[in-house]
């Protein structure tokens, strides 16, 4: 690195998360200085398809200058205000009546926050708040699955089922339990049948619920598709079986579309790909195509007339944000809301989803490849060895970082994904063309050619 680069300058200064900070002084960042569609380029002047969408969330794209018009409009018209003590501006009213108009399941009422992390920290707050306001308070407990990512705040980040959000930061709280990753291939017992497998974990979450009392928990969050733990796609008897469940048992179920929600999987929300009702429903990332931080909770009628109720009884909601439906945020929001029934994006997704998804599973003929997971313009590849004396498919020891050392060899080649473990994950802008999809594949069977090459030689 030159002296005094832009390099050196972010590793003196720049905290990054989800990154081994000592590693990180030593190599450096990726300096991103622009972006347009799919491609970014980094300050040297090299390119790279950009196949995770930054941090799943930016579906439209680069460039796209009507949501940066339309930001420059309201900051001139309104910067700021703030929805307390019963203040309101117009581009906030417009976006909550917008999102319910497209909800998967009738909502009564939106709340607002910045980070799909603070969406969903409140909607587990304001579930507590709801059994207080229904004379049920002992109700406290969360259930979320292992591998599950919910947030990074204390409570979200106890809700994520992932230990590096836990280990030696005092995580999870108390009250917040993980029930297994419904990943068929990976934990499914040896001849146990989908079905099979699906009734399983049902049943363990029945002796949880039990052990603990139906009548203390609260709600289980859950990702219809769930992303950042290695793209899982639930069993649909699974997801049926646990709705029935919690409806059963009178827990509130969370669905959390920080990820799925605004067309990714082939459905405008994932709830409705994957036959989810949920009480609350958190989106965020792709709301406002990652333009402008803004996330959202909507609720039904039954959460929220308890909870107005109850602030009624305590004269003030005790929950605020100072950025809580910022009006540029909803401005831009509405704006990519509009873009999306532009370009009918869900019907657009379903149609790239073959050329997509296909193009990825014709990789398990590659000696690296063991499983394509995925749905809509999400999908997993997880590395896996090959064992020549059984010709079966073995996981890697996590030790060797296969995923990891992929993903570094495929920046090499000008394409931008993320290792989850062994699992390389791709999340591409929806604006991606056929013609990209095929670029990403070429690009990525490169990288595979030399990672494989490199474990051979080590």
């Amino acid at each position: 690195m030159a002296f005094d680069s832009l390099e050196q300058r972010d590793a003196r200064s720049v905290i990054h998360g989800l990154t081994n900070l000592k590693l990180h002084a030593e190599r450096g960042a990726t300096v991103i200085e622009r972006g347009r569609g799919v491609w970014v380029t980094d300050n040297h002047g090299n390119d790279y398809l950009e196949a995770m969408s930054g941090l799943w969330c930016i579906a439209l794209g680069y460039g796209n200058e009507r949501l940066a018009e339309v930001a420059a409009r309201q900051m001139k018209t309104l910067a700021y205000y703030p929805l307390t003590n019963h203040k309101s501006h117009p581009p906030v009213i417009e976006l909550a009546e917008k999102l319910k108009a497209i909800a998967p399941v009738p909502m009564s009422h939106v709340w607002f926050a910045s980070t799909g992390s603070e969406a969903n920290d409140c909607a587990a707050r304001l579930a507590w708040y709801y059994w207080h306001a229904v004379g049920e308070p002992q109700r406290k407990k969360f259930i979320a699955h292992k591998l599950a990512y919910h947030g990074n705040t204390i409570a979200t980040a106890s809700l994520s089922g992932v230990s590096y959000a836990h280990d030696k930061f005092n995580l999870p709280l108390p009250g917040f339990f993980h029930v297994t990753t419904p990943h068929y291939t990976r934990h499914a017992h040896p001849g146990e049948s989908e079905d099979a497998f699906a009734d399983r974990l049902l049943a363990d979450i029945q002796q949880l619920v039990e052990r603990e009392g139906a009548d203390t928990i609260a709600a289980f969050f859950l990702e219809p598709v769930m992303a950042a733990g290695g793209i899982v796609v639930p069993l649909r008897r699974y997801l049926e079986g646990l709705r029935k469940y919690l409806i059963l048992n009178n827990i509130l179920l969370v669905a959390d579309e920080v990820v799925t929600g605004f067309g990714r999987i082939g459905e405008m929300f994932g709830c409705t790909a994957m036959g989810l009702q949920p009480d609350m429903l958190v989106c965020a990332k792709a709301l406002s195509s990652a333009y402008i931080p803004i996330s959202a909770l909507m609720m039904n009628a039954r959460v929220y007339e308890a909870i107005a109720r109850q602030s009624d009884e305590q004269g003030v909601l005790g929950l605020t944000m100072t950025y809580s439906g910022h009006p540029v945020a909803a401005a831009v929001a509405l704006e990519a809301l509009k873009i999306y029934g532009e370009m009918n994006i869900a019907a657009r997704v379903r149609q790239l989803e073959a050329p997509f998804l296909n193009g990825l599973n014709r990789l398990l003929e590659h000696p690296l490849v063991g499983e394509v997971r995925g749905k809509g313009l999400l999908a997993g590849v997880e590395l896996m060895s090959l064992q020549s004396a059984t010709d079966k498919r073995v996981p890697f020891d996590p030790r060797l970082k296969v995923g990891a050392l992929c993903a570094r060899i495929a920046e090499q080649h000008g394409l931008i994904v993320r290792a989850i473990g062994d699992t390389i994950a791709f999340c591409p802008p929806l604006v991606i063309s056929e013609t990209e999809i095929e670029e990403m594949l070429a690009r990525f069977k490169r990288a595979l050619d030399q990672a494989l090459a490199a474990l051979r030689a080590a």
